[in-house]
């Protein structure tokens, strides 16, 4: 419908323009004809005025134009004026079926009016309704807020009264003395656990009371009497049984671990003691380190004196040096020697007293050792003292320090104030010892057993006897150096001259340096220590230059090289069983035998084959110099060589052979300088055939007579001894 009004508009505005266009040109030529009339009064449809705006005109056609429906009239040339009466015509009756629906519909139009005013009536009351809850929610949540903080103070009263009644309970609790625990005290025996725990129970609330009277407590003094007097009496029982304890320590035959133990188990009696009556807990221990101290002393005192008796009657003195020699004579006076002066100087079994199974090993019982007519060497003594000095310290320090509640420096003088006495005694015994001791063996066994106790008590977690270990050690380490430099000092002065005959067999000094060296170097290699490598090496030195002190006593350069060749061999087994292959000292005799060894065999192939050693060296000389033709004069001097070494080579070696056998004990390093000597053989007539292949004696007739090497080769085998 919108459509067809706007469509009659358009149809109704062309048939107005239409028509005034149809004016004009009728009235035109009345106006231009006679000129009598009046001109028109148009207005805004004067189109001479110049007031009309011929754009906007053509605008509103040219958007009237662009209509649908205009477009579709003038296309088929409907007749607007005939259309729009047509269209107007249609809206009327359009109007008057708008207008009798309305008459129809009025019923239910006023039906519908009467339903929205009474809805209308409906929504006042309901608002008059909710505007009266919103009131009445508003003074119920001013009433909500209200008994909130009502139940936030209730809250508060109540917890504070709980905090009160806890606190009050507590301090009840803690004040009010049961009768279970006045019994206990007063009736019970302290071994009984009852008594025990009625005794903490008094020591938790002796505690309060003193708290509370710190705090002006008036309701302590109610019970403060009853506390005292139970404490008293607590205090008279515990005392009289933690002394009874002690004073079985002083019991003859008194295994003083088993009181120990029992205190242990009511260590809380002391500490006990210790909160309420310090004056009784010093009393008792001040009784415990008197009487523990002297039973200590007393019993390690009687143990060292017994543990000597059972020492070897033969020990190394003064005399009984590296360099001393065997035939010397004492005194009229003086004490027998040793039987075997080499004993002093070998390590033999002794060195298992230091091996982890004898090392905790059970301690020596003197009397049973006695009636078993056992001895022992002095380090197997110092063994056994020192292990049950260490096992009786660690237990000692440890039960002080679990019964008398101590620790660090305080348990370390508790600790000395009981050992300390036995311990001064130990150190002065080893001084005493010491003083006359010349066993370097033995100290040395001492100062490695220390290291490994110390280690052992560091493993337990006793630093007490930390001090003590460094004062042995301190006591040892100089005896030891004083008797190795003894020994050094021994070697340097010691007269070849004066030893009587020699043989070129290995000397008893060096025998001895060998054994002792190999005994020490066998003990520092389980725990190193770089002074001792420093004495050693000043003795090795010493020991070397008296080997060729002596070796130059022989008046022939194969003796002393058979002399120093059987000393350094012999140095060098003795040393390879014990000490490892790569020590500075297996490493040294090594190179000194390998050298000795070498000018040996020269000094032995000399006198049968001296002329041909002589001739190669020459020959090889000028052949290197380049004056090779220098040995066509010495042809007769080769033919010679030639015959000379074929006709005597066998009896000269089966010679050699002999003489190396009978030079050298050590029959494989006999052997080994055989090898060494044939082999030595085979290169020198070796170069001996390079020689004589030079041209300038490549045509000598002798050279028909010369061996063949590799048949040199097979006979030479057959003089290899074998072992």
């Amino acid at each position: 419908m919108a459509a067809a009004a706007t469509m009659a508009a358009a149809a109704r505005e062309l048939v107005l323009r239409a028509g005034a266009s149809d004016v004009e040109e009728e009235e035109g030529p009345l106006g231009g004809g006679s000129g009598l009339q009046e001109p028109l009064q148009l207005g805004e449809l004067d189109i001479t005025s110049d007031e009309f705006i011929l754009d906007e005109v053509d605008v509103h056609i040219q958007a009237n134009l662009e209509d649908e429906l205009v477009k579709e009239a003038l296309k088929t040339g409907v007749d607007l004026r005939h259309y729009s009466k047509q269209v107007e015509l249609e809206l009327q009756q359009i109007e008057q079926k708008s207008i009798r629906d309305y008459i129809q519909e009025s019923e239910n139009i006023a039906s519908l009016h009467n339903q929205i005013t009474a809805c209308d009536a409906v929504l006042e009351r309901m608002e008059q309704m909710l505007g009266a809850f919103q009131s009445d929610l508003s003074s119920i949540s001013s009433e909500i807020r209200t008994l909130q903080e009502q139940s936030g103070a209730m809250n508060i009263r109540l917890r504070n009264r709980q905090a009160v009644r806890g606190k009050l309970g507590e301090l009840v609790d803690g004040l009010v003395v049961p009768s279970a625990l006045v019994t206990a005290i007063l009736e019970a025996p302290v071994t009984e656990p009852r008594f025990l725990e009625q005794l903490q129970e008094l020591d938790a609330k002796a505690a309060a009371v003193r708290e509370q009277e710190a705090m002006g407590t008036a309701a302590c003094a109610d019970v403060r009497g009853v506390l005292d007097r139970l404490r008293v009496k607590a205090v008279t029982k515990i005392r009289e049984f933690i002394l009874q304890k002690i004073y079985s320590f002083r019991k003859p035959m008194t295994n003083y671990q088993i009181p120990q133990a029992a205190l242990l188990k009511y260590r809380f009696f002391y500490q006990f003691l210790l909160g309420n009556e310090r004056a009784t807990a010093k009393e008792i221990r001040d009784e415990y380190v008197e009487t523990l101290s002297k039973i200590y002393l007393s019993y390690y005192r009687s143990y060292v004196g017994r543990l000597m008796k059972v020492q070897y009657e033969e020990v190394a003195e003064k005399d009984d040096l590296m360099g001393v020699e065997d035939t010397a004579k004492k005194g009229f006076f003086s004490k027998p020697s040793l039987r075997s002066r080499n004993t002093i100087f070998t390590l033999g079994t002794r060195g298992t007293v230091i091996s982890p199974a004898e090392l905790e090993a059970p301690i020596l019982v003197p009397h049973t050792a006695q009636r078993g007519e056992q001895r022992y060497p002095f380090e197997a003594l110092f063994r056994s003292q020192h292990y049950a000095l260490l096992d009786n310290s660690c237990r000692e320090y440890l039960f002080i320090c679990e019964f008398f509640i101590v620790s660090g420096p305080a348990a370390h003088d508790l600790f000395h104030a009981v050992m300390g006495r036995t311990l001064s005694m130990t150190l002065k015994h080893l001084e005493s010892y010491l003083a006359d001791c010349y066993d370097a063996i033995a100290v040395f066994l001492c100062i490695h057993i220390v290291l490994r106790f110390r280690n052992i008590a560091a493993k337990r977690d006793v630093p007490a006897l930390d001090r003590y270990w460094e004062q042995v050690l301190a006591l040892l380490w100089p005896r030891f150096e004083l008797i190795l430099e003894m020994n050094v000092q021994s070697v340097r002065s010691t007269d070849p001259q004066r030893l009587g005959g020699l043989d070129t067999r290995p000397h008893y000094i060096t025998r001895r340096y060998a054994e002792f060296s190999s005994a020490l170097v066998s003990i520092n290699q389980t725990i190193p220590n770089e002074r001792t490598l420093q004495l050693l090496g000043q003795l090795q030195v010493e020991v070397e230059n008296f080997v060729l002190r002596v070796a130059a006593e022989f008046s022939s350069r194969k003796e002393q090289l058979v002399f120093l060749i059987n000393n350094y061999d012999m140095m060098l087994g003795v040393l390879m069983e014990r000490a490892a292959d790569d020590s500075k000292e297996v490493e040294s005799f090594q190179q000194l035998l390998n050298a000795r060894t070498q000018e040996f065999i020269e000094e032995l192939l000399s006198p049968p084959f001296g002329g041909l050693v002589a001739f190669v060296k020459e020959a090889e000389a000028l052949i290197e110099r380049g004056q090779a033709e220098r040995l066509r004069g010495e042809e007769a001097r080769v033919t010679q060589l030639i015959r000379g070494f074929g006709s005597s080579w066998k009896a000269s070696v089966e010679s050699l052979s002999q003489d190396v056998m009978r030079s050298f004990t050590n029959f494989r390093n006999g052997t080994s300088i055989i090898q060494g000597a044939l082999t030595q053989l085979i290169q020198l007539y070796h170069r001996f055939h390079r020689v004589l292949s030079q041209p300038q004696l490549r045509a000598l007739p002798a050279r028909a007579e010369l061996i063949n090497i590799h048949h040199l080769m097979v006979e030479l085998k057959k003089h290899k001894p074998n072992f």
